[in-house]
């Protein structure tokens, strides 16, 4: 079998190092094992490398990263000296190996001519986005597996406009990388010649400091912070990733000087030994920030929570009879897209072609409050990559101006200097937004309470089915299939009436017996449309190995929504 001459060649190499060998002598027997670690290739997919740390050719370890790399030179070698010279930029979280990545991956660059700028600690994914653009690189990459549990790493790649890499483009390195066969092919060179040969650049704080001149731009009322700065009490996690330094910094710098952070979880920790998955989406993460404000008499208005890259952001905020209650990233979403548009309008600063942008698993609450400030509203698949791939384009036709931009994982992002969703700048705004509320009496779940008043009551949830190894994979796209041929006709007794297969890129109305065309990229989703406005959608995670179940419903009030949503819920997984 072919995963066990792979072992093989691996144990038999002279370039696999001793402690690597050792590690796989351990599992020697294990045919199971031996087959999980190397019946494929780690895939490198559309936004780069993600996968558990360990020996083998479906591991994150030194070896893969640097084919991958190879690969990923050759591509930039491709497009000309410029691209060389004008480099890579790379940055790193707190997970394990990541700096050892950051390294191998700076190296092999090196040592293929590519120059490259690597920050001497970690640094959060909005900072490695927006150096790319500062420093005018051609790439960049950040070594992060975002909220995964601690063995997993990652490598995520982006172009020279600090979005991550398009279909098109992962496809081109894809084919690069795929042409790399054997480790001999990696050409690296030692940290101490690339040093003096100018090649690999350490990032200063000059980078740094602009970065958070941009983050203070997005302030829309200095002077209510001022007022409210002792009297909002915040408290802040990182969760022992990447976000205590520039997140606190960003909230200093804005005028907030009621800020506590959870000591528990302040400093980097590979372990996150308090919480083992570190998701900001979870509130058992939150459970020792919870602890501090209830022993604090309950004077904390607000705790945020960033994940270990510091993209996303969870927020738990006091609700209506002084309990800590946890926001959606759905909800989160809603209130900052009113709050900014609200904002904007009270300072005469709204676009007439103003637009927001959301995915197609986002709560339509948004698109509702957006189009109450005549503000449009635009779609685009799963991934923040095609929210920045939209920022583009705004920005080279003039045709829209981009205001917010906001996906129901708990990724937002507010002005363009960054292509990602920014935990700095959206734990900032989110702060300045809880101010604004409280200066008027009103807590965030008062104001959300508003929302749905006016909008209508808006549910939704996220289900996640983990398939892991082979197996799991083979079931994924077996339900998926299922799913896809035998489309239910009816869910909780409620007609389907729209059917949107991302895949054919086809929008199927039943009512009308018609079909259009979907114009966006293909893609391995599914989305079911009912008759009372309620829908579903089913997609394997681009991650993690997963299936995501997206459920949403809207009522006259929330328990009616509620009570939709359990019937869908039910009728979804009779059928898993």
């Amino acid at each position: 079998m072919e995963f066990k001459l792979r072992y093989q060649r691996w144990l038999d190499s002279p370039i696999i190092d001793e402690v690597t060998k050792e590690e796989l002598r351990s599992i020697s027997g294990n045919e199971k094992e031996i087959e999980e670690r190397f019946y494929k290739n780690l895939e490198f997919g559309t936004g780069g490398l993600r996968g558990v740390i360990g020996a083998g050719t479906n591991r994150m370890n030194l070896y893969t990263v640097g084919m991958a790399t190879q690969g990923f030179a050759n591509y930039i070698k491709e497009q000309g000296k410029d691209a060389m010279n004008r480099g890579v930029v790379i940055a790193y979280d707190s997970r394990r190996m990541s700096r050892e990545f950051a390294e191998r991956v700076a190296l092999v660059l090196n040592g293929n001519g590519i120059r490259t700028f690597l920050y001497s600690e970690l640094q959060p994914t909005p900072i490695l986005s927006f150096s790319v653009r500062e420093l005018g690189a051609i790439a960049g990459v950040v070594i992060t597996a975002s909220h995964n549990p601690p063995e997993y790493n990652g490598y995520k790649v982006y172009w020279e406009d600090g979005a991550q890499i398009t279909l098109g483009r992962a496809n081109d390195i894809i084919q690069e990388i795929d042409k790399i066969q054997d480790f001999d092919e990696i050409s690296d060179i030692p940290r101490e010649v690339a040093l003096k040969e100018g090649l690999l650049n350490i990032i200063g704080e000059e980078v740094l400091e602009k970065f958070f001149d941009k983050v203070k731009s997005l302030i829309h009322s200095p002077s209510l912070i001022e007022t409210m700065s002792h009297n909002l009490g915040i408290i802040y996690t990182p969760l022992h990733g990447t976000g205590n330094k520039p997140v606190r910094r960003a909230l200093k710098m804005a005028g907030f000087k009621n800020v506590t952070v959870v000591p528990e979880q302040e400093l980097p920790d590979p372990e996150f030994s308090t919480v083992g998955y570190p998701n900001p989406e979870e509130e058992r993460v939150f459970e020792l920030a919870i602890g501090m404000a209830k022993a604090r008499n309950n004077e904390t208005d607000i705790i945020i929570g960033t994940d270990p890259d510091c993209d996303r952001v969870g927020v738990v905020a006091k609700n209506a009879s002084g309990e800590y209650e946890m926001l959606t990233g759905n909800q989160i979403g809603a209130l900052l897209t009113d709050y900014i548009l609200g904002a904007r309008k009270r300072t005469g600063r709204l676009p007439q072609n103003g637009t927001i942008i959301k995915t197609i698993v986002t709560s339509k609450m948004g698109e509702k409050i957006a189009q109450s400030y005549g503000v449009g509203v635009i779609d685009t698949l799963t991934g923040f990559k095609f929210i920045g791939e939209k920022i583009k384009e705004f920005e080279e036709t003039g045709s829209h101006t981009y205001l917010f931009g906001y996906e129901e994982s708990y990724g937002y992002l507010a002005g363009d200097f960054v292509r990602d969703k920014d935990g700095v700048s959206s734990s900032m705004l989110i702060c300045e937004m809880a101010a604004y509320y409280k200066s008027r009496g009103m807590t965030l779940h008062d104001a959300l309470i508003d929302l749905w008043n006016k909008y209508g009551y808006f549910y939704e949830e996220l289900r996640s089915i983990e398939m892991e190894g082979k197996e799991g994979m083979e079931r994924i796209q077996e339900l998926m299939g299922d799913f896809r041929n035998h489309p239910p006709k009816e869910l909780a007794g409620v007609r389907v009436s729209v059917i949107d297969d991302y895949m054919d890129s086809k929008s199927q109305n039943l009512k009308t017996e018609t079909t259009s065309t979907i114009e966006l990229p293909v893609s391995d989703v599914l989305r079911y449309t009912l008759e009372d406005g309620s829908w579903f959608a089913i997609r394997p995670s681009g991650t993690e190995p997963k299936v995501k179940l997206y459920f949403s419903t809207i009522g006259s009030d929330m328990e009616e929504a509620r009570d939709k949503m359990r019937g869908l819920v039910d009728a979804v997984h009779a059928r898993i």
